[in-house]
């Protein structure tokens, strides 16, 4: 089976994709293109995945970068091809022939790209990412590269939707409680329950910080378990382990 890349007109002068689960050599619970490192899939598996997302990114597989992602604010800057991962949540880089690959599994893949000033982006967004500034970390780097925020264009990937996003009081009043502002963000569940819209919070904030343009593709990761991986989904059915999806740009 062929990879299936979902690509968006706002990023129209870079090489970019958010690819499906679909075509890959992973099996089991895992099967598709899982490009998970942390996962417990077989390593050959997930190395042969990689491999295939670097060919069709165009690049050699040691210049598809990636960080450890530990759900911060904090941005790398990829200068060339590199086995380092360090610990942030996102990447830029005005290097052409790198590829940036953000990993997720409900949460949002957000991939920026300032075309005239030849500067990418790409960032891993959950709801505590988010709301720790992980998005505007990434246009402020971006900014030090050369590019404009009026310039750049951000699509947020699959993630998962409000609809299958259901969190406890708890949550809502610690988010709300945060700024009052985000009970927008809110509609009600079943009983005591609420149902929380992570790609609308991403607009949001990507829209406040002065952003050109930006944009949901709309494809809910819980919902399609054909094409994408989910986290929740996973715990849902009592899996022991789920995939990654990997989302990527290069100039």
């Amino acid at each position: 089976m062929t990879l299936e890349i979902l690509t968006s007109d706002l990023l129209t002068g870079t090489r970019h994709g958010f690819f499906t689960r679909r075509g890959g050599a992973s099996s089991g619970i895992f099967a598709g293109l899982n490009c998970g490192l942390g996962s417990s899939d077989q390593r050959q598996a997930v190395a042969l995945n990689r491999a295939r997302v670097a060919e069709a990114m165009n690049v050699g597989p040691e210049a598809l970068a990636g960080v450890h992602q530990v759900h911060s604010a904090d941005v790398a800057v990829i200068t060339g091809p590199t086995h380092e991962r360090p610990r942030a949540d996102a990447m830029v880089s005005n290097t052409p022939g790198v590829a940036l690959g953000i990993l997720t599994a409900d949460c949002q893949p957000v991939l920026f790209a300032d075309v005239e000033a030849g500067v990418i982006g790409a960032a891993h967004a959950g709801w505590r990412g988010a709301l720790d500034g992980v998005l505007e970390a990434t246009l402020t780097a971006m900014e030090d590269l050369g590019a404009s925020r009026a310039n750049t264009c951000a699509v947020i990937g699959p993630s998962i939707s409000q609809a299958s996003y259901e969190v406890g009081p708890e949550f809502f009043e610690d988010f709300t409680h945060q700024n009052a502002d985000n009970t927008r963000f809110f509609a009600e569940g079943e009983g005591d329950r609420y149902l929380f819209d992570l790609p609308g919070l991403g607009l949001q904030l990507l829209r406040q910080a002065g952003i050109g343009a930006a944009e949901w593709t709309r494809h809910c990761t819980y919902g399609d378990p054909d094409r994408f991986y989910s986290y929740r989904r996973a715990t849902h059915t009592g899996e022991a382990d789920y995939g990654r999806l990997i989302s990527c740009i290069s100039l």
